[in-house]
């Protein structure tokens, strides 16, 4: 995420902040510009304009219906015929804010969903909700478990472009004790949208196109039957050697399971280095010999940068800073992972991919 500042104070502002805390100005984030923006508002108190903009053809704008929840500072067009943001656009069922815990496990899912968004849409991909494309479109569905007593669990995953996920996961304690029984050295809220929507973009962006052929060069067959694969990855656990060719323990259950986990970890790398670039940060580590390659000055735009291998060469010293300065807060390592070649291999093929695939939508707008 890169860091955004007021254009009416120059305070810096955080992407969910829906007011500037130094000139009180409101602020909405325009998502074709990509930017959060001080607004004006207009006589009518329901409409805005950009501050700055003083044409009298300027576009206005209206917030997002859910901006009224607290959940959204995203800005529609005024001339819509939607109420809802480009990121709330993509809801089909909301928890129940009738149960007060809903409501803040809503904000929280909202918050990982928008930040999700704003990454498909910086890399160019198509965002389209199915109330547009039914076929091709992608949707949310956030839900609780049945409250009674052997009442239905809601499952978190993607079918056919619908996303599920269980409500629970907002909140730290339900999900951390999920990660001990399930074994897992990481899980995360943001962690579980990147992956889910990784399954929608090999259905828009692999399946049935020339990238099928090398998917499978370095993924496997995905026609393998995925129910058999993942009750034998449950029964019998993950190949003892799983850690050389693949970024988890679970992406070596299917190809499908792998593309989604090793996407979800490219999409880590692209926004945490955005915000480091946004940052300024360089890593020198004086007590480490050059030849480590932890040294790394992050002045590139990841987003923009063509060459994978480059990515890593700034991920590395980046990520061995992170762990290193959470051990001295006595906190886990954000980022528990060794990247080994193969799965670099394959991240490379996925930034090739989205790379074409924000080409090809750019150039038909």
């Amino acid at each position: 995420m890169k860091l955004f500042t007021c254009t009416h104070c120059g305070q810096l502002l955080y992407f969910e902040n829906s007011q500037c805390e130094k000139c009180h100005y409101p602020l909405g984030f325009e998502p074709k510009q990509l930017q959060l923006f001080p607004l004006v508002a207009e006589a009518d108190g329901r409409t805005y304009r950009l501050f700055g903009t003083t044409q009298p053809n300027a576009p206005t704008y209206t917030y997002c219906r859910n901006h009224a929840d607290g959940v959204c500072n995203w800005l529609v067009p005024a001339e819509s015929a939607t109420q809802f943001c480009t990121a709330c656009a993509l809801n089909r069922t909301i928890p129940n804010l009738s149960e007060p815990e809903h409501r803040l496990r809503w904000w929280k899912l909202e918050i990982a969903k928008h930040r999700l968004v704003y990454s498909l849409l910086r890399m160019g991909l198509p965002v389209v909700s199915k109330f547009e494309d039914p076929e091709h479109g992608l949707q949310f569905d956030f839900l609780a478990d049945a409250s009674q007593d052997g009442g239905q669990k809601v499952m978190t995953g993607h079918d056919n472009g619908l996303i599920t996920i269980n409500i629970a996961e907002a909140d730290d304690i339900e999900r951390e004790m999920a990660r001990k029984s399930m074994a897992e050295v990481y899980r995360t809220l943001l962690g579980h949208f990147r992956h889910e929507v990784g399954h929608y973009y090999w259905d828009q962006l692999i399946d049935n196109t020339p990238h099928l052929t090398e998917f499978r060069a370095l993924f496997g067959d995905e026609q393998d039957d995925y129910g058999q694969a993942l009750q034998r990855h449950y029964d019998q656990g993950a190949p003892n050697d799983w850690s050389q060719h693949f970024i988890s323990s679970y992406a070596s259950s299917h190809p499908w399971e792998d593309w989604a986990e090793t996407w979800a970890h490219y999409l880590h790398i692209l926004d945490t280095l955005q915000t480091a670039h946004a940052f300024g940060l360089s890593v020198n580590p004086a007590a480490a010999p050059a030849e480590l390659g932890l040294q790394a000055a992050i002045t590139e735009e990841p987003y923009e940068i063509s060459d994978f291998s480059r990515i890593m060469q700034l991920w590395l010293p980046l990520t061995f800073t992170m762990n290193s300065l959470n051990r001295s807060m006595g906190q886990p390592d954000p980022y528990p992972f060794i990247i080994m070649p193969e799965v670099v291999d394959k991240m490379a093929f996925i930034h090739k991919v989205c790379q074409q695939a924000g080409s090809s939508a750019k150039a038909a707008r």
